[in-house]
């Protein structure tokens, strides 16, 4: 995985940029998407403009790990979960740095669905790509996700867990948990969130 240049026609406008650009100088709009924040309020039009430039830069950059993030983003934003997974995880194979792929890579292996009728492996692996993400950065969030993952599999099905859903929720609070943050996991993962956390 490479984190090159690479040259592409701007998914806002048309015009050619390359992925150093952080926006396009003719319409302003994001050329790489870094975060899942700049596509949360975009319009699914928009986000399929964007989706369609990044896969076909990626027809000749596979690679790429910013665009395979970028693309990732765009398919999480349009809950094509698969998708998003398969380019989460193409970004993550050379970037071992970067905690958000691990976070959304997590995300993603839910499929839309509550944790609680997830299969014990999909959950051990979101376990293991949240302390992923955590070793890299201890941020609220993942702490907060963490403690979803406990209560809606581990304590709904009375399994014993360390740390508990309780505890996992102490440890998003020191770190910092945002509400913005929480509502947008909810809306992400396309299920309600629970009455106790």
């Amino acid at each position: 995985m490479s984190h090159e240049v690479v040259e592409l026609n701007c998914p806002g406008c048309g015009a050619r940029v390359t992925t150093s650009q952080k926006e396009c100088d003719w319409c302003h709009k994001p050329i790489v998407i870094s975060t899942f924040n700049s596509v949360y309020s975009m319009p699914m039009p928009e986000v399929n403009k964007y989706a369609s430039a990044y896969r076909k830069a990626l027809s000749e950059n596979p690679d790429n790990t910013d665009l395979n993030k970028s693309v990732a983003m765009c398919y999480l934003k349009l809950k094509m979960y698969d998708k998003a997974l398969a380019a989460f995880e193409k970004a993550i194979e050379d970037n071992f740095d970067d905690s958000e792929v691990y976070f959304y890579a997590a995300v993603c292996l839910l499929n839309g669905k509550k944790a609680f009728l997830n299969q014990r492996s999909t959950i051990d692996k979101v376990i293991e790509y949240i302390d992923a993400a955590l070793m890299i950065e201890p941020k609220g969030i993942y702490y907060y996700y963490l403690a979803y993952i406990k209560y809606d599999y581990f304590e709904r099905k009375r399994f014993r867990t360390s740390p508990n859903y309780v505890e996992a929720l102490q440890m998003a609070t020191d770190a910092g948990l945002s509400e913005f943050d929480v509502e947008q996991l909810f809306a992400i993962l396309n299920v309600a969130r629970p009455d106790c956390i």
